[in-house]
């Protein structure tokens, strides 16, 4: 009998993203962000939820990984953790 308490698959790549459909997980959040929104409010936001998910997948494969996430921290939107504020030009670790 053989004792393996490893119940989950390993990754093949460690650094391959998580995706649901062809969607990594920040489109994802996003697609359903905006598409919550066409569905209560309709009309032009139907219009917003296509231009949204066209120009953000098209940015997303110009720019670097994280890109989602480092802009939100630019604005102000997330903290990240054992980080410095974002215009903070100084700073010693």
């Amino acid at each position: 009998m053989n004792e393996n308490n490893f119940s989950h698959r390993f990754p093949q790549y460690l650094s391959r993203p998580i995706q649901v459909l062809w969607f990594e997980t920040d489109e994802l959040i996003l697609f359903v962000f905006t598409l919550t929104l066409a569905l209560l409010y309709g009309k032009l936001m139907w219009l917003m939820f296509l231009l949204t998910q066209y120009f953000y997948t098209r940015t997303k494969r110009v720019k670097s990984r994280g890109f989602l996430k480092h802009t939100l921290y630019m604005l102000g939107f997330i903290q990240m953790k054992n980080y410095p504020e974002y215009f903070q030009r100084e700073f010693h670790e």
